[in-house]
């Protein structure tokens, strides 16, 4: 279960989705860097404790790999660059 916190990382990162999704078809095209900022401003609420899974996909901008974490869908996440996920 996620936090309250988490809760607002995920509504921000599914909203960050939904943009990217609507980029193609979108005249003006969004401005992403206000849920950028937000995305930022929410990590760096997270407590040191935080599951450092999550903390590791936020810090290297991997938000697709954080919303589908947070979702409880860490298994459909592939193994990227950094071989972090195994």
């Amino acid at each position: 279960m996620n936090s309250p916190l988490e809760n607002e990382l995920l509504v921000a990162l599914r909203q960050l989705a939904d943009a990217v999704k609507a980029l193609p078809k979108a005249h003006p095209k969004p401005d992403l860097l206000p849920i950028f900022a937000r995305l930022d401003a929410l990590t760096h609420q997270l407590p040191r404790e935080a599951d450092p899974t999550l903390l590791h996909y936020l810090h290297k901008k991997s938000y697709e790999k954080a919303r589908l974490f947070l979702e409880g869908r860490d298994g459909e996440n592939a193994v990227g660059g950094c071989r972090h996920v195994e």
